[in-house]
C-alpha cells in the first residue's frame, strides 16, 4: 500500500530524491524550457507537497499548484527508481486529483518534457485523462515541453492501486 504525507520539500529526507528528479528532468532539455522546481519553489504558500511512502521507503514525491480561478498544476511527479512499477505515480496522481476535487478546483494543468525520457509519465497522465491542451501559467511554448489538462468536473480519479 502506498501512504501519501504531506511533507516539506527542505527535509533532509527529501533531498536526494528531489535532486535525482530535477538532474534527471532537466538533463533533455535546453536551459530555457526547464521548469521543475526546487525546494524553495516547492515551499511556496500556492504549492502542497507530498511524500510517497511503500514498505517504510520513500517512494515518490509530488506537488500541487494552486493557479487560482480554479485551477491548479501538478507539478514534481517522481517515482523513486527503487520503487518503479509498483503503482506510486498512480497512487500520487489520484492523490493530487483528489486533493484538486475536494478544493473545488474545476481544471488541472501540467507540463512535462517530448523527449523519450518523459515518455512513462505521459502514458499515466493520458491513463489518467489528462490531454494535450494550450500553454499555461507563463510557460513559453516548445517543442521541449508538452502541455496537457484535464477538467476534474464529471471526470473520475483514476484508481490509485
Amino acid at each position: 500500500m502506498i501512504e501519501l504525507r504531506e511533507d516539506d520539500p527542505r527535509a533532509p529526507h527529501v533531498a536526494a530524491l528531489l535532486a535525482f528528479h530535477r538532474k534527471d528532468a532537466q538533463a533533455d532539455s535546453p536551459p530555457e524550457f526547464r521548469h521543475s522546481l526546487d525546494a524553495d519553489g516547492l515551499s511556496a504558500a500556492c504549492v502542497t507537497f507530498w511524500t510517497a511512502w511503500h514498505d517504510g521507503a520513500l517512494a515518490g514525491l509530488c506537488a500541487l499548484k494552486d493557479l487560482g480561478e480554479g485551477a491548479g498544476e501538478v507539478k514534481s511527479m517522481r517515482t523513486a527508481p527503487g520503487q518503479l512499477r509498483r503503482g506510486v505515480g498512480r497512487a500520487m496522481l489520484a492523490h493530487v486529483m483528489e486533493t484538486a476535487r475536494a478544493r473545488g478546483y474545476r481544471r488541472l494543468y501540467l507540463e512535462t518534457g517530448t523527449s523519450p525520457a518523459f515518455a512513462a509519465a505521459s502514458r499515466l497522465y493520458e491513463a489518467a485523462g489528462f490531454v494535450d491542451g494550450p500553454v499555461f501559467g507563463g510557460y513559453p511554448p516548445s517543442p521541449h515541453n508538452r502541455f496537457m489538462t484535464i477538467s476534474l468536473e464529471g471526470s473520475p480519479c483514476p484508481p490509485s492501486s
